[in-house]
């Protein structure tokens, strides 16, 4: 015997599960990946962000056992408040970090707890609702397929459509706005049996407000919390599947000019990258060029382009491979005027070909093998940048190194974070490769530190080129001397398998942090 199709009213409500359900699901991607951009690694801020949404729609689900009459009436209510709650999140979050941030973890936990004891209660209601005309049977395994096909639609659209379109403060209110709409739609077809009916217009119509101009006003209010945070007017923010980036402005004699955060970090400032970028590039570099000038070079990270800039100085090169994983790190310095000014319009020399890909799979895929490889990827803050300072892949990297190649790795503070600077060194012997760690003082950093990698020993160039402003021969052998509170300690190789560096680094850091 066929079963009946759904009524009109059933099949509302199963379409409301998949509403709640997709905007559930939102609220948490959501939490999660606001928890990874502020406060790094992004394997813990999820796990927990997760665990606790999960468990918070326990207690929901819990608590549900006690609204026994007057259903329709807090299914309603219960759809405002995860409009108010879910919707505003992001943005909440954002101002907290910037207003309150020792206190950041305490809000950030908070609303998820809220917000998942609030979609906890959603589903149980539904189902209490749909029973009196739906056999248990059928009603369970309808009400799940509509709950897990709002999880699908919304597990696929997130990161491809709604955080690089929206951003991840409009994406929470648009989802909010459609919880909202759940509400509004609630409030017709149970018109007959509500209580105080006019009372439940005005909070369907104060909270659609509220959303409304929350979403109008998102770039103004997430502006202004990343101008509290980063000190700086913030000139560019944006929010890429794969980060959230951030370029602010001090201009004025003396000030830091334009800085580019990546989640938060800091990757350079215009008044000292100079220092930085010399230090990566020139030593390698001018090393290789004594014994005949490199003509086939791979940057790795680096899309900022000022790598690149400092290796066009040598006229001998034939071509730059900068092997990028965000394409809107590339477009950014590339098609800004501002911010192509500070690479001298290093990415769109006909010399560079910019492919946007993991490093990882490219060296993985790749034949081609370089003279030199400039590694310039974001410090090893959570596991997906960590397997870039793994054995894994410095074996990876020896095998597209010309026999007399060098490549030069990017490797945190020696003095900061001691431990996880020689386990970076460490880690590229364990390959079979030399390595010549050095280190430069870069006033917006402190002490950085560099490995040099290579098949033969390294010697100092005895020339450098032209009009560089922080290098000369005489100062160079000066950055290979390591004082006592920056020399060798012992260390762990970083493996793939598990990824010490991660947790070294983040404790290193973290005592500064305090």
């Amino acid at each position: 015997m066929r079963p009946n199709p759904p009524s009109p009213v059933e099949l509302a409500l199963l379409i409301s599960v998949f509403v709640v359900s997709a905007c559930g699901l939102v609220y948490e991607l959501a939490a999660g990946a606001l928890a990874s951009y502020l406060l790094g690694d992004s394997v813990l801020q999820f796990s927990t962000v997760i665990g606790a949404y999960l468990f918070a729609m326990g207690v929901g689900s819990y608590l549900s056992r006690f609204l026994e009459r007057q259903l329709s009436a807090h299914f309603l209510r219960i759809e405002l408040l995860v409009a108010l709650a879910g919707g505003l999140l992001p943005l909440l979050l954002f101002v907290a970090h910037a207003a309150v941030p020792q206190s950041f973890r305490l809000v950030l936990y908070a609303l998820v707890m809220l917000v998942g004891i609030l979609v906890g209660l959603e589903i149980p209601l539904v189902m209490r609702m749909l029973k009196k005309n739906v056999a248990l049977k059928d009603l369970v395994s309808q009400v799940l397929t509509f709950d897990y096909l709002g999880a699908l639609a919304v597990s696929v659209a997130f990161p491809l459509l709604l955080v690089p379109n929206l951003g991840l403060a409009r994406t929470g209110l648009l989802f909010g706005l459609m919880n909202a709409g759940v509400a509004l739609w609630a409030l017709w077809l149970f018109r007959h049996e509500l209580r105080h009916f006019g009372s439940h217009v005005l909070a369907c119509a104060a909270t659609l407000a509220a959303l409304t101009g929350a979403f109008v006003w998102a770039d103004h209010i997430t502006t202004w919390a990343e101008d509290k945070l980063y000190q700086d007017h913030a000139v560019i923010a944006l929010t890429t599947p794969y980060q959230r980036i951030v370029v602010t402005n001090a201009p004025g004699e003396g000030r830091l000019g334009y800085r580019l955060f990546l989640n938060g970090n800091l990757q350079f400032a215009q008044r000292d990258e100079y220092r930085y970028h010399e230090a990566l590039v020139h030593p390698v570099m001018a090393a290789f060029a004594e014994h005949g000038a490199p003509k086939k070079v791979a940057v790795l990270g680096g899309g900022d382009g000022m790598a690149a800039r400092e290796i066009l100085k040598y006229p001998g090169v034939e071509s730059i491979t900068l092997v990028e994983l965000d394409p809107a790190m590339t477009k950014l310095f590339t098609d800004e005027p501002v911010l192509s000014a500070l690479n001298a319009q290093s990415l769109s020399s006909p010399k560079v070909r910019v492919v946007n890909t993991d490093a990882f799979g490219y060296l993985e895929h790749s034949d081609e093998v370089f003279d030199v490889i400039v590694v310039d990827f974001p410090d090893p803050t959570n596991f997906s940048v960590g397997k870039l300072f793994t054995n894994a892949f410095y074996a990876l990297l020896d095998q597209h190194l010309s026999a007399s190649g060098y490549a030069v790795i990017q490797t945190t503070s020696p003095l900061v974070a001691r431990k996880s600077f020689w386990t970076v060194v460490h880690t590229v012997e364990s390959v079979g490769l030399s390595a010549t760690p050095y280190h430069a003082h870069v006033p917006s950093f402190g002490e950085w530190g560099f490995v040099i990698a290579s098949r033969r020993p390294y010697h100092l160039p005895n020339a450098l080129p032209a009009g560089l402003r922080f290098l000369n021969t005489k100062s160079l052998p000066l950055l290979f001397d390591f004082p006592q509170d920056m020399d060798s300690v012992p260390t762990e190789i970083n493996r793939l398998s598990n990824q010490v560096l991660v947790s070294t680094y983040e404790e290193e850091w973290g005592r500064v942090a305090k």
